[in-house]
This record gives C-alpha cells, sequence and structure tokens, in this order.
C-alpha cells in the first residue's frame, strides 16, 4: 500500500486553513479529513496511531487539531495518554456473540463501540456469528469460553425479548446482553430507547407546525416498528392533534416499501405536509416518489428518517433522522464490566439509550 498523498506541511499552508466548521450530528473520519485537508485513510492512521506509518508530525498534530475542535469523541487519542491498566478480573479478553454479523451495519457498529472501549483498557474481543442456531451457538460460545475469555456480550440484531438459552445461565462469566432482553431480568441489559426516538421525531415536525403527520412503518412483528409508532402516537396526543389511522401506512424498511407507501400517502383526498419515515431506507424511496411526482423536500412536504445511516447525510436534501445507538451501546457493554455482575444471580434493569434527532435540510416550517 501506498503512503497516502499529504497537503504542504509549510507554515503558510497552515496558516491559511480555515477552522473547521463543526458539522451538524455525528462526526465522522471524512469530516475530519475535509477540516485537516487529508485523506480519510490518513485520518485513521493517525486516529488508530497504526504502526509502520510514515506520517510527518505535523500531520498527526493537524489530524489530531482538526478531530478535536469537531468534538470527535471516542478514546482516539492514546499515543497522547499514558496506558490504561486493565481492570481487575478481565485478562485481556472478552467475547462477543451475534447472531447475525453480515446483513446489518448495526452489529459491526456495537462491535466497533465494544473494540473502542476494550482496546481503551488494553482489552482484545472475540467476535462469533451464530445465527442463533440451536446446535451451532453454543458451540460458538464454547469456542470463545476454551479460548479463555473472562466475560461475553450478546447480541441480537433485531430488538426483542429473548429466552437465553440454558448455556448462558451456566456460564461462570458475567454476561451482557445488547439490543435484547430477557423478562427474569437475569443479565445486565442495553436496548436503544425507541418510543422516544419515535416521539422526538415527530415532535421536531410538530414544532414546525406540522399537524398532518404521516409515519411508513417498519414490519409490525418487529418491536422496534411497534415503539417507533408508540413514540408518533404519543406525540401527537401530547400536541392535541387527532390520530388519523389513513395517515399510517405499514411498511418493511425498503426503499421500495417507503415508495409505495409515499404513493398511497399522496392519493389521499388530504395529503399530508409531513412524513416520518421509520428507517432510512424508507426515506429513500420516499424521496423518489415526491420528486417523480414533482414535489420538493422540504418545500412541499417535510421528511424525517430514522437510523442515520450513512447515506442520510448524500440525499439531497440531506435527511434529519435519529441516530441508532449501537456504538453507545456497544461501549456501554464493556462499561459494564467494570463492576462485573455476579454470574446467574440478581436482577438488572434494562438500560435504555437515548435516539439522539440529528437535524438537517428535510425538514421546513409547515405552509399556511
Amino acid at each position: 500500500m501506498s503512503e497516502p498523498t499529504e497537503l504542504s506541511d509549510s507554515p503558510g499552508a497552515s496558516r491559511r486553513r480555515k477552522p473547521a466548521a463543526k458539522p451538524k450530528g455525528r462526526v465522522t473520519m471524512t469530516d475530519i479529513a475535509r477540516a485537516a485537508g487529508c485523506s480519510q485513510a490518513t485520518v485513521s492512521f493517525v486516529l488508530n496511531n497504526s504502526p509502520g506509518i510514515r506520517l510527518s508530525q505535523q500531520t498527526r498534530d493537524r489530524v489530531i487539531e482538526a478531530a478535536r475542535a469537531l468534538g470527535y469523541s471516542p478514546p482516539v487519542f492514546s499515543a497522547l495518554r499514558p496506558p490504561v491498566t486493565p481492570f481487575e478480573g478481565l485478562d485481556g479478553v472478552i467475547g462477543f456473540a451475534v447472531d447475525q454479523l453480515a446483513t446489518s451495519p448495526e452489529a459491526v457498529v456495537a462491535i466497533e463501540g465494544a473494540r473502542q472501549a476494550s482496546w481503551n483498557a488494553g482489552n482484545v474481543l472475540l467476535v462469533a456469528q451464530t445465527m442463533g442456531d440451536a446446535v451451532m451457538e453454543p458451540r460458538a460460545i464454547s469456542a470463545l469460553t476454551r479460548r479463555g475469555i473472562s466475560a461475553l456480550i450478546y447480541m441480537t440484531i433485531f430488538t426483542r425479548e429473548i429466552a437465553a438459552p440454558d448455556f448462558l445461565y451456566s456460564l461462570d462469566i458475567p454476561v451482557i446482553l445488547l439490543n435484547c432482553y430477557t423478562a427474569d431480568y437475569a443479565f445486565p441489559a442495553v436496548v436503544p430507547s425507541e418510543i422516544a426516538g419515535g416521539q422526538s421525531a415527530t415532535r421536531h415536525l410538530i414544532s414546525h407546525g406540522h399537524r398532518r403527520i404521516a409515519t411508513i412503518t417498519g414490519e409490525p412483528w418487529m418491536q422496534a416498528a411497534q415503539d417507533r409508532l408508540k413514540g408518533y402516537r404519543r406525540a401527537l396526543a401530547t400536541a392535541d392533534i387527532p390520530f388519523d389511522p389513513e395517515l399510517v401506512v405499514e411498511g418493511d424498511w425498503s426503499a421500495s416499501a417507503g415508495y409505495a407507501a409515499t404513493v398511497k400517502l399522496l392519493g389521499l383526498k388530504e395529503r399530508p405536509t409531513a412524513i416520518f419515515c421509520q428507517n432510512d431506507r424508507t426515506a429513500i424511496g420516499c424521496y423518489e416518489a415526491l420528486k417523480e411526482a414533482g414535489l420538493h423536500i422540504p418545500q412541499d412536504i417535510s421528511v424525517v428518517g430514522y437510523d442515520d445511516e450513512e447515506i442520510a447525510r448524500h440525499l439531497f436534501p440531506p435527511l434529519t433522522t435519529s441516530i441508532l445507538p449501537h456504538l453507545a451501546m456497544g461501549q456501554w457493554a464493556i462499561e459494564q464490566l467494570e463492576t462485573p455482575p455476579t454470574p446467574g444471580r440478581g436482577r438488572y434493569p434494562i438500560t435504555k439509550l437515548e435516539c439522539p434527532l440529528v437535524e438537517r435540510e428535510s425538514v421546513a416550517d409547515a405552509k399556511g
């Protein structure tokens, strides 16, 4: 791999660079690269303190300065800190089991959150995909435990209550549930605060004067879809806006479903002035249907998404959406191990992490 291209490190070049404008929402390496005037690869090498990469100290300083100015919060400045001693009780290896890894970005984001928190304390992760298979899952967990893991994070892709398999109860190491929970509260668990997220998204539209607000849901059997719809209804009720079932269209999280649902909503006698799409992929289809109908976003109809996928910031106009806190959930899971739970004992509350709203350009005040 060739060395990343750098901009001039001359004092003049440094003086000509304008201060970084802090972007709205989550700061990415792309944002830092733009502010520092270098490639995203260079940013990654600096923030991860990659060995064997020949970069000037001026470039390293410039990237770190840009990251700090933009409020990049993960523990990336390890080279500037003394090493952190791992807490007593962990031997440096943590297991992470997830039912699906390759089909959804959420698992990767949660693993990255756990990785950041683990590496900051000198620990590493061993990750296994289980597919929730009754035969292979216990074999996968057993393989992790034979490699000497001192704790296990157990994740499901879909937020839900699970009947924890018996082998989880029999483990003699701490177990943390991520994006799932059990009815007996036997393990510490963390999930997104989906009802509050749906309420916040809808309330944002209400604050811009919208009263005829439609929503395109996900698959109704999924807890995330149920809770986001509950949040939508709560926001309407709080604002004394009557619930209209005509404005709720069932989708399946896909862009094609978002397109079809939006066409249906535009066919109503009184069309909505705003649409809350319950994920960003649905919003992509919604955008296409609105533009095909000759409508402008947000001048004619405002749109809000959910999940804050990478595509959300690149739509035109950029999409207002809510962050799924899987990065923070992964970090939370590791933090719980600082005071590790006693295996097989106790009742632990379910922790719900906020889904912050990222305001972009897809929402405007309602006309009239």
